[in-house]
């Protein structure tokens, strides 16, 4: 059974444990160095203050991935705009697990009138990321060839992009509020 919930401060040895295999296996972050609980506990506390989510899927009772959404850049005139992260299992991708997660994630960005979310995808062949962003409405904007160097080659990154709720038809809910 699938469960996707708020993260919570006991989540936090999974998610570093998920994000390392990541970084040390994987082309989808840039890291090369993988963080450990107080970084990634400093992490997700800024994603929190900014009132953004930052979820986990547990599948079986198992805690499967994770995902968030953050400030695309850090100026204030970025916070209704997001790039989201998500990060599964190693062993659970292909399953289902990282749609429902993006999904989730989306509908509560909207939520919190987040009006554009970002994917900032590392390598043009991460199928898996691609597809799922995809599936869900994004549209690649852009490619930037050759601008990381990991596991031994260069890497391209991919720029999607989706619109939620109003979009830019009309001003935010408050934007004093934020």
């Amino acid at each position: 059974m699938l469960l996707i919930r708020t993260s919570r401060d006991e989540d936090l040895p999974a998610i570093t444990a998920i994000y390392a295999h990541h970084v040390l296996h994987g082309t989808g972050t840039f890291e090369t160095e993988p963080p450990g609980i107080a970084d990634m506990t400093t992490r997700r506390a800024d994603v929190l203050s900014k009132g953004l989510p930052y979820l986990v899927a547990e599948h079986d009772g198992r805690l499967a991935g994770f995902a968030y959404g953050n400030w695309f850049k850090p100026r204030p005139a970025y916070r209704y705009s997001v790039e989201d992260s998500i990060y599964l299992a190693p062993d659970l991708h292909r399953k289902g697990l990282g749609r429902a997660l993006l999904a989730e994630l989306l509908t509560r960005c909207e939520t919190a009138d987040i009006r554009k979310v970002m994917a900032i995808i590392g390598d043009s062949a991460n199928a898996g990321s691609i597809g799922v962003h995809r599936a869900l409405g994004f549209v690649q904007v852009g490619t930037i060839a050759s601008c990381g160097w990991k596991l031994g080659a260069w890497r391209d990154i991919v720029i999607m992009e989706k619109t939620l709720g109003a979009g830019n038809t009309k001003p935010p809910l408050d934007p004093a509020a934020r």
